[in-house]
Parts: C-alpha cells; structure tokens; sequence
C-alpha cells in the first residue's frame, strides 16, 4: 500500500508492508489521516500518532528510508541516516527497538530539505489529501 508524508513543502512516497508489524502498519492505515510536528534525533524524524501498539517483530537497527512504529513513544519514525546511537548508516540505531511498518522512497531527500522541530508533518493515503 502506497502513503504520502508531506514535510517542508515536500511530499514523499512510503510503501507500506505488513511483512514485519502487520497489525501495526493496520493500525495505522486505520487512523489515516495524520498530521502532528515533527521531532528530530539526529537524521530521524518522529512524529506522534494516534496508535498504541506493544512490540510486533520489532527491530533493535534498521535501514535508511525504513519507517517504524515506535512503541516507547508512541511515534513513527522516519530513519533517513545516522541517529545519535549509530556508528553507521549502514546499521542505524533507534532509541529503543521498533516495528518496521514501511519504507520511505528517496530517502536522501530528506537531508536536502530544511526540516525543523515543531514544523508540522501529515501523512495520507496516496489519493487523498
């Protein structure tokens, strides 16, 4: 299923999958639409949601561009580098482990756009707006 998360002026394309956290990725097309203010932590950007989810499958690293539900903070999380724990962007660090729910498309666009904390953020089904 494809989404779109809008952000400074940019829209992005998120291929959601239920491979890994399928009740969480349905919980989450469930409360589409979204729109919140983006948090940053390193080159990770979360964002709160109205979803309440315990750890499916969840993952203690990840790759750029995936998209995880973090259940700590009842946030998603877009991973587009190296977070604060990270010694690479080859195996990215959450704070804590996460639900992989999807994967954002060019990634690397994020670290060409000015993104601020408190900047609002919406997600939405690709149709829809």
């Amino acid at each position: 299923m494809k989404i779109k998360i809008e952000i400074g002026g940019e829209v992005f394309e998120v291929a959601l999958t239920n491979e890994f956290s399928p009740k969480t990725m349905e919980k989450i097309v469930n409360s589409l639409p979204i729109e919140s203010e983006v948090m940053t932590w390193g080159d990770e950007i979360y964002f709160d949601v109205p979803v309440q989810m315990d750890k499916e499958n969840a993952k203690t690293s990840v790759r750029v561009g995936d998209i995880g539900y973090w259940p700590a903070g009842k946030t998603l999380c877009i991973f587009y580098g190296k977070t604060p724990l990270s010694e690479s962007e080859d195996k990215i660090i959450p704070a804590s482990p996460v639900n992989i729910v999807g994967k954002l498309d060019k990634p690397e666009r994020l670290k060409r756009i000015e993104h601020k904390e408190g900047e609002k953020i919406r997600v939405y089904q690709s149709g829809g707006g």
